[in-house]
């Protein structure tokens, strides 16, 4: 039975607040341990929000499909999966649930709540990167959903672990996340300045990526899949 609207909020907001608060967490937990060194900050960083994925969406996907990225709820309703006035709903509260996380992440770590980020993240080659991540992430979301739905989790953390390394803006590939990270002047951080562009892309790359979906074959292998597409669709990160 699909759940209520209530309850696939409420699940879209926790999800994407214990996403945002991984990323962020880790991110100054990776920084403060690595000594100055980036690298090793990254890896921490990368090795946390993928395995945050995994667990959230295994969680979160038969409540609500577990998007936890308005990405993925505007492909959700592009694909006429989600009705356009919960897309909306959708989207409002994964944002509020990242700026949540972020200051989840802040008061942890005995940071202001909020602080607007200084991390410069611009450029024709960080937004291109963005495109890249987000429409590398619903193709992964549309193909593995498509073959089965149980490897979702696992595909969506895995593609974001490795995006964070191939993609020069370490994939951020979320509105609401961009949104929550230009809110945290911390290593996972980008000015709010960049944010914008961030978005733009993202979003585009989400409907170029549905519309491209379309040409698809359609083949689901289990009782699950068949079960998950009468709830909203695919889902996130």
């Amino acid at each position: 039975m699909r759940s209520s609207l209530a309850s696939r909020l409420a699940a879209e907001a926790m999800g994407t607040a214990f996403l945002v608060a991984a990323v962020v967490g880790s991110g100054i937990m990776g920084a403060r341990l690595a000594g100055g060194n980036d690298a090793v900050a990254l890896l921490a960083n990368t090795i946390a929000t993928g395995a945050a994925l995994v667990a959230l969406i295994t969680a979160f996907i038969d409540v609500s499909g577990a998007h936890f990225n308005p990405a993925v709820s505007l492909a959700a309703g592009l694909a006429k999966e989600l009705p356009w006035r919960e897309v909306a709903s959708y989207a409002g509260v994964q944002i509020l649930g990242g700026i949540a996380g972020a200051a989840a992440a802040h008061i942890m770590f005995g940071l202001p709540v909020f602080s607007l980020s200084h991390r410069a993240r611009s450029g024709g080659a960080q937004v291109f990167s963005e495109f890249v991540a987000t429409f590398g992430l619903l193709v992964v979301i549309q193909g593995s959903a498509r073959f089965r739905m149980s490897l979702v989790p696992f595909s969506v953390g895995a593609y974001i672990t490795a995006a964070y390394w191939f993609t020069a803006s370490t994939s951020f590939a979320n509105p609401a996340v961009t949104i929550a990270r230009s809110l945290s002047d911390t290593f996972s951080g980008i000015r709010p300045a960049d944010a914008p562009f961030f978005i733009l892309s993202q979003l585009a790359a989400a409907a170029v990526a549905t519309l491209l979906a379309r040409s698809f074959p359609i083949h689901r292998l289990d009782d699950s899949s068949r079960r998950i597409a009468a709830t909203p669709p695919k889902l996130e990160a």
